[in-house]
């Protein structure tokens, strides 16, 4: 097992309050249209809406996955009041906007140590 690298604290690896109501409102979302998101994303909501702390690896995958989904954005239905596109509760469920802006310098820092 890999230790998670001493140059991210543990202050900086806690969910940020806006990443919490982020992954919370995903979770909404997704009871109340029962959709967006898989398996994978409900979990990561979950993780982020008990403010678990994130791991080196953690910060990794999130940041890939808001790099591949960033397109998302452009999609019909995006952020609609009443029928939101699956893409927008999936961003949701992964901690929102708030996240994508909380990892992506963990991220950058990671990637100064090889990691």
């Amino acid at each position: 097992m890999l230790l998670d690298h001493p140059a991210i604290s543990d202050e900086e690896r806690t969910v940020p309050d806006a990443v919490i109501e982020a992954a919370n409102y995903g979770l909404s979302l997704r009871r109340q249209h029962e959709r967006g998101g898989t398996e994978v994303g409900l979990e990561r909501a979950l993780r982020l809406s008990r403010g678990e702390k994130v791991s080196d690896r953690d910060i990794k995958v999130m940041n890939a996955w808001f790099a591949r989904h960033a397109v998302d954005k452009r999609g019909k239905f995006w952020g609609h009041p009443t029928k939101p596109s699956a893409g927008y509760i999936a961003w949701h469920l992964w901690g929102g906007d708030a996240a994508h802006e909380w990892v992506k310098p963990l991220r950058e820092r990671l990637k100064d140590f090889g990691i």
